[in-house]
């Protein structure tokens, strides 16, 4: 249980000075005052933007905190919590609020802990990503509300069925199993997906987000990848086939993480289920397609965990308080996941960043990739690595690195440009270069001087 400590020191951290919050269930229109509230107490460290607009024209907004809000710093680490994703699904829209809060009132104290967070870390927080589902659930409220009134959007869809499947490309597309990171998007994506998910895939598209949890209801359990089963077969029914990622162990070292920080989710036992420390594959639990959690992991450099955390879906405000205390220091403990395993920049010979760089770990067949910086982030389990930077045009290097429990390792990449094929595309482009002077020598002059049309 030694591991699992830190969290425990981290909690009495933040039991210094914390104020009274108010707990009160957030309409559209007190979402968008409690999240502006926040940035004008906290203008400095805080910004608010909007990624999009839901089907019925409400913004999805997003609280950013970082000591340079809006600035990407090079080797800071990008992270994500998106809530309300189902509509009725509202704890976790309420507890983001009150993180939000929570993280402003903090830093204003002068809190070591969570001013370390804020300047190490650009924390991108989304209430709620399905606000038109939960004008819906709300109008029922918490006593008579249905189990499924306004899960989906507007348009009647389920936001977490539907990502581009990209599990089922990376199943069939090879003799046993086809690439798992960034797998291209299907040419007709967009016309296939709710304005809901467009936004929220442009957004992790532009944003080289390193670690995400998405906040759901109606289970107490953390969820890690990957979420849809191989074995699709028996479709009537639920499949319970555990289907790990090649990044497994860390994934439920994530969960754990969660899971042991929060108040009960880690005793197993919860809403009638068992799930041993609190924590499941996805697919072992039941096969899941286009949902969010897969899709981050097989497009972008994202890892992401799926947060089951209350029975009740729509608890009554004076449940909120109560689940706003089981669930703080577990919030804040996962954000500081982001800070592990090694991260560096890739650059040229001429210390200029190499976007797009890809860092391969041996023994671990899932890559990722550098930023448009040249900075990238590469989660990763204490032990030792043999890791691998390429890029088109330069000669790969690798480097067998160390990482330790802690902070993460710095490991930076220099890579050299690759003069063997630089020089034949050279030699190729002018062989295409003699050609054409070649052609152009032999056309008859009367055709040269032709008309052009």
């Amino acid at each position: 249980m030694a591991q699992w400590l830190h969290p425990l020191l981290g909690a009495l951290l933040l039991l210094e000075g914390a104020a009274a919050l108010s707990f009160l269930h957030h309409r559209y229109e007190e979402m968008v005052q409690a999240l502006f509230h926040v940035q004008s107490q906290c203008p400095y460290v805080t910004r608010i933007y909007s990624i999009g607009r839901s089907v019925e024209g409400r913004h999805l907004y997003v609280l950013e905190f970082s000591d340079y809000p809006g600035i990407h710093e090079p080797l800071e680490p990008e992270f994500k919590y998106v809530g309300n994703m189902h509509g009725n699904e509202v704890l976790g829209r309420e507890l983001l609020l009150q993180l939000s809060e929570f993280l402003c009132e903090e830093y204003r104290r002068g809190n070591e802990r969570i001013t370390r967070l804020i300047h190490d870390t650009r924390i991108h927080i989304m209430p709620s990503m399905n606000p038109d589902g939960y004008e819906v659930a709300a109008k029922q409220g918490p006593d008579s509300n249905g189990y499924l009134t306004g899960r989906n959007n507007a348009n009647g869809v389920d936001l977490n069925r539907n990502f581009p499947d990209l599990n089922t490309f990376m199943y069939y597309s090879g003799e046993i199993s086809g690439p798992n990171h960034h797998i291209p998007l299907p040419d007709n994506w967009k016309s296939q997906v709710e304005p809901e998910t467009l936004a929220v895939i442009q957004w992790i598209s532009s944003y080289n987000f390193v670690l995400s949890a998405n906040l759901h209801g109606g289970a107490v359990v953390a969820n890690y990848p990957y979420d849809k089963s191989q074995d699709q077969r028996f479709r009537s029914h639920r499949r319970t086939v555990n289907t790990p990622t090649p990044d497994d162990k860390l994934f439920q070292k994530l969960a754990k993480t969660y899971s042991y920080a929060h108040g009960w989710m880690h005793r197993g036992w919860n809403c009638g289920d068992y799930f041993a420390d609190g924590i499941t594959n996805g697919a072992s639990w039941y096969s899941l397609s286009k949902g969010m959690q897969d899709f981050n992991y097989l497009y972008t450099n994202c890892f992401e965990i799926t947060l089951e955390l209350s029975c009740n879906k729509f608890p009554p405000e004076e449940d909120l308080e109560r689940q706003w205390m089981a669930n703080r220091e577990a919030l804040v403990a996962f954000i500081e996941e982001v800070h592990q395993g090694i991260k560096g920049t890739v650059s040229d010979e001429n210390n200029n960043g190499i976007a797009g760089a890809v860092i391969s770990v041996q023994g671990i067949s899932h890559d990722i990739t550098s930023g448009d910086m040249g900075d990238y982030f590469r989660l990763l389990l204490p032990g030792t690595y043999t890791v691998t930077a390429s890029a088109v045009g330069y000669q790969p290097q690798t480097v067998t690195t160390t990482v330790g429990p802690a902070a993460p390792s710095l490991v930076h990449f220099q890579l050299k440009q690759d003069v063997v094929r630089k020089a034949l595309e050279r030699k190729a482009s002018g062989t295409r270069t003699n050609n054409k002077a070649l052609q152009k020598k032999v056309v008859p002059r009367a055709t040269r001087r032709g008309p052009q049309r």
